[in-house]
């Protein structure tokens, strides 16, 4: 069980403010500082850096912060566990974002899930930072996502790397000829929403370009990875897509993949948990039978 000092600053750190997290936690503010300062003494180092009346961790807080988070999940998972011993039944929860979860995993998850009979499975769908979210607090085990994160927070192995393409109705018609990036954006881009891993890959190469997504003449910002398809099927934009998501259309006509001299990216898939977790073991192996 962790210490209260360690709630309490853990507290701090998600309400980045002193007055707020006492409330959270019905103490004084008096005492939610003699918490922060009892830990500063504790591990020789400042936590936190107060600057224009604004909160910011240390290097050292952010370090305490991880192995709090880390220790804090793993005892709910503990708990967890332990109540499941009582039924002989294990229940593993973990999060996929939408384009792995509806066209890479389900093969191997089918698998895993018939060599595990005994096993219950609750399967979070999300975009990456809703899922590295749930990781920090502990409402799910491990995820698989495709989006960008601070490594050093979390074990991490590559799931697979896909293709990423730019993609158009089989049937659709460019006002002008295409050969690179810059000749799209007079197209309506069909893209999804902020924290998708899909979006953020699109953000990155298109800012290595000194382009971005606001230079397309019109956006459909979408939340759902079938609706995005079903719209380029209908002819009603373009889309950046990973190519396991549009293969099938792709291999009958009905979409396209649209050929750019300067875009050929392949992205990771990433198979994460929180690092220095006690479980460590275990989610390896789930990787294993996974892959």
């Amino acid at each position: 069980m962790l210490d209260f000092r360690a709630e309490t600053f853990l507290a701090v750190c998600k309400y980045m403010n002193f007055t707020h997290a006492a409330d959270a936690l019905n103490l004084t503010q008096p005492a939610v500082s003699q918490h922060i300062k009892y830990l500063e003494n504790r591990y020789h180092a400042p936590l936190f850096l107060r600057e224009n009346k604004k909160l910011t961790l240390t290097p050292a807080g952010e370090i305490l912060r991880s192995a709090l988070e880390t220790m804090r999940n793993d005892e709910t998972t503990i708990e967890e566990r332990m109540k499941e011993s009582l039924s002989a039944k294990k229940v593993l929860t973990f999060g996929v974002t939408m384009t792995i979860g509806e066209y890479a995993i389900v093969p191997a998850l089918s698998k895993f899930v018939k060599l595990h009979p005994d096993t219950d499975f609750h399967i979070r769908y999300g975009n990456t930072q809703t899922l590295l979210s749930a990781l920090h607090e502990g409402t799910i085990d491990f995820a698989i996502v495709e989006g960008y994160f601070q490594k050093e927070m979390y074990e991490t192995r590559v799931y697979r790397t896909e293709e990423y393409i730019a993609v158009a109705s089989g049937n659709h018609h460019f006002t002008k000829s295409v050969h690179t990036l810059s000749d799209l954006t007079s197209e309506r881009l069909l893209v999804r929403e902020p924290g998708s891993g899909t979006r953020a890959v699109l953000a990155k190469t298109l800012a290595l370009k000194n382009m971005s997504i606001r230079d397309f003449a019109h956006i459909i910002e979408v939340e759902n990875i079938h609706t995005i398809v079903s719209l380029l099927r209908h002819d009603c934009g373009i889309a950046f897509l990973y190519k396991a998501a549009v293969e099938e259309e792709i291999r009958s006509g009905v979409l396209r993949q649209i050929p750019l001299s300067d875009f050929m990216v392949k992205h990771d898939f990433t198979f994460l948990w929180n690092k220095n977790s006690i479980f460590s073991k275990e989610y390896e192996e789930i990787f294993e039978e996974l892959k």
